[in-house]
């Protein structure tokens, strides 16, 4: 047995992070692991000069947590991965974003290591950067897979009356009452409180991230992410009504992170709701049906204590 604690952002790496949890212990991985894009030229925008549809101050990612060799990258790839599917449960998800820099060599491993991809989902934005240098296309997607960890038999959690019924409306290629497709249109623009404590520079948005939680896993699920950065991740858990673990080895993130997570608030009158501020208060059952609940929660309940876990290791096929 091993004992681990839930509701914390570990400064540590995630790979020896993982290493330290029980075997399907997990029920929720959400990765943004470094893109591998930090090549080439240190292109940037100042908004000094005005320039329509250029919107504010950007400029491209060049860090050197984001530079491997292709061969460096991979075993890197395969390291985190292998013990990611080693902690997830059998009825967990795991979410992986990428870019073409770099989603290849992740849906490799992952066929090498037997994580069934479930989904390649394409997050389109609307908003995305110009291209600048007009050689080649504008750059408007990226790619997100989403994993089980792999057995004959596939019992892996989908809120499927959520994803077809949820309140979706700012996305323009959901319609009401239709099944989700694998092409979600979300801006990347993240409001003021997400940024108000800190940023990342490769900061995913809240609306995503909630998405990502609400069709996979069930309240009170324990969600990891091996690459917390801003904490975006947790927070998007916190707010859900979900369980957190956050890896992340620059500690200056892990403060912005810690920052933010002791201003989420769980709002469980919202849980439904990705795109808006409607309130839909029921409680999902583990087969996706809704049933009443007994108490309106409050939106002031924010209260969220840290929990301990003592697991005995499950058996895969149990």
């Amino acid at each position: 047995m091993k004992q681990f604690d839930t509701n914390i952002v570990y400064n540590v790496d995630c790979i020896e992070g993982m290493k330290k949890l029980p075997d399907n212990s997990i029920d929720l991985i959400i990765a943004d692991p470094p893109y591998n894009l930090s090549k080439g030229g240190d292109w940037k925008w100042d908004n000094s000069v005005k320039l329509d549809g250029m919107g504010g101050n950007w400029n491209k990612v060049m860090q050197t947590w984001d530079d491997y060799t292709l061969e460096s990258y991979f075993e890197f790839t395969r390291a985190w991965l292998t013990e990611a599917k080693r902690i997830l449960k059998p009825t967990g998800s795991m979410w992986i974003f990428g870019t073409y820099h770099n989603t290849g060599i992740i849906n490799v491993v992952c066929q090498l290591l037997k994580i069934e991809i479930i989904n390649e989902v394409i997050w389109y934005k609307r908003n995305a950067f110009p291209n600048l240098s007009g050689r080649r296309l504008t750059a408007s997607h990226e790619t997100i897979l989403w994993c089980n960890k792999g057995a004959k038999k596939r019992e892996y959690y989908f809120d499927y009356e959520y994803s077809k019924n949820g309140d979706f409306s700012s996305d323009l290629l959901k319609s009401p009452g239709k099944q989700m497709r694998t092409v979600w249109d979300i801006s990347n623009n993240k409001t003021k409180e997400e940024l108000l404590y800190g940023k990342h520079p490769t900061q995913k948005p809240l609306k995503i991230l909630k998405r990502m939680i609400m069709l996979s896993s069930k309240k009170g699920d324990i969600m990891l992410t091996p690459f917390a950065g801003a904490g975006s991740e947790c927070v998007a858990a916190k707010e859900t009504g979900r369980s957190y673990i956050g890896y992340e080895i620059d500690p200056v993130y892990v403060d912005i992170a810690n920052t933010r997570l002791e201003h989420a608030v769980c709002d469980t009158l919202s849980l439904l709701d990705l795109d808006n501020d409607s309130q839909l208060p029921d409680e999902r059952k583990s087969d996706g049906t809704v049933r009443e609940s007994d108490e309106k929660p409050s939106k002031k309940s924010g209260e969220y204590q840290q929990l301990s876990f003592t697991l005995e290791p499950i058996k895969e096929g149990q």
